[in-house]
């Protein structure tokens, strides 16, 4: 399907732009990319996009809001630090996502080796993504309940909002449940049974930034501990801070794709890199090693497609104790050891995924005949750890929200990943339907981008109406769904440059609602290419006026042998992004690009 590529458009005006340039030294390139991105919410637009653009640009740890505003905080800590004094048995509990493992990292190490709780009175409880599911599954309260040792306290980290059921199975068995997560509050309120519900998505919560990750909650919630412990003299004043665990918060953060245009996002996704970038831990000195970067430091771009992506394969495709072992071990061969195991999951990780995407990209094309707004896909060979990332790449392709369906343990029962485009909060289209039709969808969560669901194997048909409905609610009748590509305007000649990446480089970190910048231009095709073992791959050699760069296009033919969409010689319209390429010692400027038309 044929991208929109459409300008992005600047939040301020020309003179407060020209001002902020000159009050916070940004080049007009830099302003003109931070304009773009931040969001400013005040009639006095001068004063607000000052604080915003300087909070956005220059991150600092005095962005981040005391953990106390989060409601439920202080119970919180209170309970375990009596855990602590009473040598109780303490459970984690998290998700096996990324944000998950590096949530069950932060509260393992802070207990640990701030805390001194010993580690055999540390229970890990993360659940098998196919067998269990997300969140304190049925399956995971009879291990709980089942095991020799009950703990006193559990503490989730990314989940547990909505399991009340679950949590009161717990609590009737004498567990206290303290509950932090980042995901929205279901329609019938916060788990009434858990001790406290730490999650600022809570209308009652005052924390300033509702979009932290699961990993962020679990950092503040230590933080706050080590001040409760400090007053109760378990501590002393002089024990370490836990910024040392910042690199666990930036791992997670970016990986969990949650909003990196609010400051406290961007200061701990900083703070995480320079942590991780002095190489203390063994974890990451084995990724390095494993990605030959001899003296290059790891970027935000790292964490969202290199080190995310391997510790995420693990609980795709097997159990996700491996990458908390990874993230822990102490010593740099038992750490490449787990990476070794992670990596050749994500290399079986990525068969599957090729083997899906074939078959969901023809499927796609058959239902957009008979829905117009939205993706419904199933296969009954489909693979549930994988479906989200197909999920994604339906949505990226089509411009639709994609919803992904794959077979569970029980046969009557389907799993599902949706993810969305701009404009479309899926949870709540999900939500509208299990209002609807409760009986279909036996559970659900997530947020605006991003949900999961459970579905009746025999309401695919049924779902998929219902949930086009919904979706078309949330949009405008005018709206032309396909894929748009946003860019930040044309480079001269002499803006693409090295100068030019070191510009860019410097409002780091990049992701989600702060998207790495793209570009357009005309160029003409000296020569091209195909690249990459599955020869889908083009490298491009292309002109300007008077200089000639380097491109490369990932994934620009959809199958081996596929004609190129131009020839030598031929002009061109591009959108690419300005990149900084390393090979055999030497650095090169070179165009990645997005897409491309003649």
């Amino acid at each position: 399907m044929i991208p929109k590529i459409l300008p992005r458009t600047s939040k301020l005006n020309e003179s407060t732009l020209a001002q902020l340039s000159q009050t916070l030294s940004l080049s007009p390139l830099q302003a003109r990319i931070v304009a773009n991105r931040i969001v400013v919410n005040s009639i006095d637009e001068k004063k607000n996009s000052e604080s915003v653009v300087a909070q956005t640009v220059h991150t600092s740890l005095k962005n981040i809001a005391p953990p106390n505003l989060l409601i439920d905080c202080d119970n919180a800590v209170k309970r375990i630090a009596l855990a602590i004094t009473n040598n109780e048995t303490i459970g984690l509990l998290t998700d096996y996502d990324v944000d998950g493992i590096t949530s069950h990292a932060i509260l393992l190490h802070s207990l640990r080796d701030f805390f001194s709780v010993p580690e055999a009175k540390i229970q890990h409880l993360i659940g098998h993504r196919i067998d269990d599911g997300y969140g304190i599954s049925q399956g995971l309260v009879e291990r709980i309940l089942n095991a020799d040792v009950l703990p006193g306290l559990i503490i989730t980290a990314d989940c547990g909002s909505s399991d009340e059921l679950q949590i009161t199975q717990l609590k009737e068995k004498g567990i206290d449940v303290i509950v932090t997560d980042h995901h929205a509050i279901p329609q019938s309120g916060i788990p009434s049974s858990a001790l406290a519900v730490i999650n600022p998505t809570r209308d009652d919560c005052s924390y300033p930034d509702d979009t932290i990750a699961g990993c962020m909650v679990a950092w503040l919630l230590m933080s706050q501990l080590r001040s409760e412990l400090v007053g109760n003299g378990l501590i002393t004043a002089e024990a370490p801070k836990l910024s040392a665990l910042l690199d666990f918060v930036a791992l997670g953060t970016v990986a969990d794709a949650v909003s990196l245009s609010r400051p406290i996002n961007r200061a701990v996704v900083n703070a995480g890199l320079k942590v991780m970038n002095q190489m203390k831990r063994p974890c990451w000195q084995a990724i390095k090693k494993m990605l030959e970067r001899d003296f290059q430091i790891f970027t935000a771009e790292d964490l969202g497609f290199q080190i995310g992506p391997r510790i995420n394969a693990r609980s795709r495709m097997s159990d996700p104790y491996m990458a908390l072992h990874y993230l822990s071990a102490p010593t740099l061969g038992l750490s490449s050891e787990y990476l070794a195991q992670l990596d050749q999951d994500n290399q079986t990780r990525k068969e599957t995924e090729k083997e899906m995407l074939e078959i969901a990209f023809e499927q796609a094309k058959k239902q957009l005949s008979t829905q117009k707004w939205s993706l419904v896909i199933f296969h009954e060979k489909f693979h549930a750890g994988v479906q989200g990332i197909v999920a994604s790449r339906l949505m990226e392709k089509f411009g639709r929200p994609a919803i992904v369906l794959s077979p569970t343990n029980d046969p009557e029962k389907l799993t599902g990943s949706a993810r969305t485009i701009p404009g479309v909060h899926i949870r709540d289209a999900i939500e509208s339907v299990a209002n609807e039709l409760p009986d279909i969808i036996p559970g659900f969560g997530g947020h605006k981008g991003a949900a999961g669901l459970k579905l009746k194997s025999d309401a695919v048909n049924e779902f998929s109406r219902l949930i086009d409905k919904a979706i078309e609610q949330q949009l405008s009748i005018d709206d032309d769904l396909r894929p748009v590509i946003y860019t930040d305007g044309e480079l001269s000649e002499v803006e693409i440059s090295f100068q030019t990446i070191a510009e860019l480089k410097h409002l780091e970190p990049y992701g989600r609602e702060f998207e790495v910048p793209i570009f357009e231009g005309d160029f003409k095709v000296q020569s091209i290419r195909v690249i990459g073992s599955e020869a889908n791959h083009l490298m491009i050699q292309l002109a300007t006026e008077s200089n000639s760069f380097r491109a490369v296009w990932f994934r620009a033919l959809e199958k081996k042998n596929d004609p190129f969409p131009f020839v030598e010689g031929q002009f061109i319209h591009a959108a690419y992004q300005l990149k900084e390429n390393y090979f055999r010692g030497n650095f090169s400027v070179q165009l990645h690009i997005v897409y491309a038309s003649l």
